[in-house]
């Protein structure tokens, strides 16, 4: 798995040292982070996490947050990182640091909705991803509880339907249910309506060491019933770099992806020409690592870091140094 381990001339899954992190950070502009699972878990900061983001403000690199969570609105993670001890702008006419599939999907419908009539998405997800499409002027409904209603199957199929929707988007839903699934297929039956995912995470990791099903396990659902796929916002999909892209100017050159999972945030950077560290703080194991690179699949073997860390806090004696 590390060079050292391996032992082959693959140089890729290095444990990242002080030493070669401070040759890695000399060359380097930009670092990107995901969230859940690298700078936190649930509502506490991973440990050492915001003296290392502290750290590399400090020594003037431009930090950046990559996050497949559509639960949260782009200013709510803005003030999480702050409220962590992560820092970050703040004050009128701050610019969010944070790259969220709630923010960035309402900028994929603002490009794809086009033209008459007034965009309208049935949304199952939270308000916050409402209110992220609806700052751009897409109209949502749906968010919330849905029972079923009457006693059966003819019965569903007599819901009532909004006029006028133009995509289906599905987020983060702890009220998904089977009315919402029914409805989300039968808008889907119109041709011209979008189906819109935020991102195809199975799970989500809480502290502990304990999970929650993810956003891509009711993306999967929709999908299925309504016999349609979905284009996916979040990680790995290049789109949600290209937004990073459009605001920050990146080069992909000096820029570095850190994240917790192989087939999102390293397979997002691989992608994207960056270079990648995984952090074991999260879902990704260095035993997933070795299967991915003795893997005859090519896809699998993409997903390798150039470098692995215990946790983001291993950068610190780099910094302090």
């Amino acid at each position: 798995m590390a060079e050292s381990e391996t032992g082959g001339d693959d140089a890729r899954c290095v444990r990242l040292s002080a030493e070669r992190a401070q040759a890695l950070l000399a060359d380097v502009d930009t670092l990107l982070f995901d969230c859940d699972g690298v700078l936190w878990r649930g509502e506490t900061a991973v440990s050492g996490a915001p003296e290392t983001l502290t750290a590399l403000r400090a020594r003037g690199k431009r930090l950046g947050f990559i996050t497949n969570n559509s639960s949260k609105t782009r200013e709510a993670y803005a003030e999480k990182l702050r409220r962590l001890g992560f820092g970050g702008p703040a004050g009128p006419g701050a610019s969010p640091e944070v790259f969220g599939t709630a923010y960035c999907t309402a900028l994929y419908l603002r490009q794809h909705l086009t033209g008459p009539p007034a965009p309208k998405a049935y949304v199952l997800g939270s308000a916050a991803l409402a209110a992220e499409l609806e700052a751009v002027g897409v109209a949502c409904v749906g968010v919330g509880p849905d029972p079923l209603h009457g006693d059966g199957p003819g019965a569903w199929l007599e819901a009532p339907l909004e006029p006028g929707v133009r995509a289906v988007v599905v987020g983060f839903d702890p009220h998904f249910s089977y009315m919402k699934l029914t409805k989300a297929v039968r808008y889907l039956q119109q041709p011209n309506c979008l189906l819109v995912g935020t991102n195809m995470d199975n799970r989500l990791p809480l502290e502990n060491g304990c999970f929650i099903a993810g956003t891509g396990c009711l993306v999967r659902a929709v999908e299925m019933a309504a016999q349609r796929q979905a284009d996916i916002i979040g990680k790995p999909s290049r789109f949600i770099f290209d937004c990073v892209s459009q605001e920050y100017g990146i080069n992909p050159e000096r820029t570095v992806m850190v994240g917790d999972r192989l087939d999102t945030d390293i397979l997002l950077g691989v992608t994207c020409g960056l270079k990648t560290i995984l952090t074991l703080t999260g879902v990704s194991t260095l035993g997933d690592v070795k299967s991915n690179q003795e893997s005859d699949c090519m896809s699998k073997r993409k997903m390798v870091p150039d470098f692995y860390v215990d946790s983001i806090a291993d950068l610190l004696p780099a910094l302090q140094g």
